[in-house]
C-alpha cells in the first residue's frame, strides 16, 4: 500500500518536469515562428511598405550635348517617402548600411569622382545616440569624363542606388533600386549647353573616388 502511494505521489512531480522541458524546448521555436511570421507579414498589413518603394531615383546630366575630351556630371536624385530616413553614405555607426550610388559606364565613359551629401544627424526611439541619415530627398553628384574616342550618339547610363530606409520604429531590409541617365555624346567641337542649373549650382561635402 505504501509502494502504491508512493508512486502516486511522484507521478505528478515526474510530469510538471516533463511539461518544464516541453517548455524549455519549445519556447525558442515558438518565438523564431512569431518572428518569421512578424517580417513577412508586415508590408502585407499596410503597416510598412515594400523597401523598393520608399526612395524613388531621378538621373539628370548637366550637359547636352557631352562633347567628346569634356567633363561632365550626373546628379542621382533621391525622394524619400515622408516617416522614413536612409543610411548616409557615411554612417555615423559601422553596423549601418550605406547608400552608395553605382554606374554601369559605356565605353568611352570614366569616373573622375562622386559627392555624397554629409546628411543629418537625428535621434531615433530605436538608437540610444543620434544617426547620420538622408529625410525628404537628398543628391548625389557623379563627375564623369567622355574620352576622344567615345562612341558619338545617345547614351543610356544605367544607375543602381543600394540603401536601407527606417522609420521611428523599424528597419526595412536592404534593397537596390535602378535609374537611367540619358546623353549624347558628340563631336569634341560641339558647343555644350548647360541643363538643369537647378541642380548642378549646388555643391556637397564628402567625396569618393
Amino acid at each position: 500500500m505504501q509502494n502504491i502511494l508512493r508512486i502516486r505521489l511522484q507521478r505528478p512531480a515526474q510530469t510538471v518536469k516533463f511539461f518544464r522541458r516541453a517548455v524549455r524546448f519549445l519556447a525558442p521555436c515558438l518565438c523564431l515562428a512569431l518572428a518569421v511570421l512578424a517580417v513577412k507579414a508586415s508590408p502585407q498589413d499596410g503597416t510598412l511598405p515594400p523597401a523598393a518603394n520608399v526612395l524613388q531615383p531621378q538621373a539628370y546630366v548637366s550637359l547636352q550635348p557631352v562633347p567628346r575630351g569634356h567633363s561632365f556630371q550626373i546628379a542621382v536624385v533621391g525622394k524619400i517617402t515622408p516617416g522614413f530616413h536612409v543610411n548616409a553614405h557615411m554612417p555615423s555607426e559601422d553596423y549601418l548600411i550605406p547608400t552608395k550610388v553605382i554606374a554601369s559606364l559605356p565605353a568611352g565613359v570614366f569616373a573622375v569622382e562622386t559627392t555624397y551629401p554629409r546628411g543629418m544627424m537625428r535621434a531615433f526611439r530605436f538608437s540610444k545616440t543620434p544617426l547620420r541619415v538622408y529625410e525628404s530627398s537628398f543628391t548625389v553628384l557623379m563627375k564623369l569624363r567622355a574620352s576622344g574616342t567615345a562612341p558619338i550618339g545617345k547614351q543610356k547610363i544605367p544607375l543602381t542606388v543600394s540603401y536601407q530606409a527606417c522609420n521611428e520604429d523599424a528597419c526595412l531590409p536592404p534593397t537596390s533600386v535602378p535609374a537611367t541617365a540619358d546623353l549624347e555624346i558628340a563631336a569634341e567641337d560641339t558647343t555644350p549647353h548647360p541643363a538643369h542649373p537647378e541642380i548642378f549650382s549646388s555643391g556637397s561635402a564628402d567625396k569618393t573616388k
